[in-house]
C-alpha cells in the first residue's frame, strides 16, 4: 500500500471559458501532468482529482465544463468538488487520505499560485509531506493591478517554488516525484 496520493487540482475544461486562458504553456503541461498520473497508477499511487466548483458560470454543474481537460486520460479513485481554493477546505479529503493512511502528496494542476499553492500550504500545515511538482502545474500570466508590470507564468512558478521551497513542500520533477 502506498502511503502517497497524487492530487490533480483543477485540471478542468472550465479554464477554457476564462477570458485568460492561454495554450502557451498548455502542451508541456499536459505531457508532464500525464507523465506523472501514468507513473502514479503504474507505482499504485491513488489519484484524486479535484474540480472547483461555482454555482454560476463556466466553473458551475449546469455549465457541462466541470470535466477533466480531454487531453488527459485519467481515471481516480477519488474525485473532490471544492469551492474554495484549497482542496482541503470544505470537503472530506484530510479525513478520506488519513483514513487510508497517506502521508505525502503529490501536488499537481492549474493555477500553480493558486488552487495548487493553497492546496500546498493547508496541506503541509495538517501534517502532510508535500511534493510540488511545478512542472506539472499550469498558470497564466498576470497583471499587477497596481504597476500595471505583467508577471509571466515562469515568473509566477518560479515565485511559488520560492514560497513554497524548504517550508511547505519540497520543489520536485515529475521524475523526482516518481523516485520517491
Amino acid at each position: 500500500m502506498s502511503h502517497k496520493a497524487l492530487i490533480v487540482i483543477d485540471a478542468q475544461h472550465s479554464f477554457r471559458h476564462s477570458s485568460y486562458w492561454s495554450e502557451n504553456d498548455l502542451p508541456d503541461y499536459l505531457a508532464n501532468q500525464q507523465a506523472l498520473i501514468d507513473g502514479c497508477v503504474q507505482q499504485g499511487i491513488p489519484v484524486v482529482q479535484v474540480f472547483h466548483v461555482e454555482d454560476q458560470g463556466h466553473f458551475s454543474m449546469a455549465s457541462g465544463n466541470v470535466r477533466a481537460l480531454s487531453e488527459l486520460s485519467i481515471d481516480p479513485q477519488l474525485v473532490i468538488h471544492k469551492r474554495c481554493h484549497s482542496a482541503f477546505a470544505g470537503t472530506a479529503l484530510a479525513a478520506h487520505l488519513t483514513e487510508r493512511g497517506i502521508t505525502t502528496l503529490i501536488i499537481s494542476g492549474i493555477r500553480t499560485e493558486q488552487c495548487c499553492e493553497t492546496t500546498t500550504r493547508q496541506a503541509s500545515d495538517s501534517g502532510f509531506n508535500v511534493d510540488f511538482v511545478s512542472e506539472a502545474t499550469l498558470t497564466f500570466p498576470m497583471t499587477h493591478a497596481r504597476s500595471g508590470r505583467v508577471y509571466t507564468p515562469a515568473q509566477i512558478r518560479e515565485r511559488t517554488e520560492l514560497v513554497l521551497e524548504d517550508r511547505f513542500a519540497r520543489i520536485v520533477t515529475v521524475a523526482q516525484a516518481l523516485a520517491g
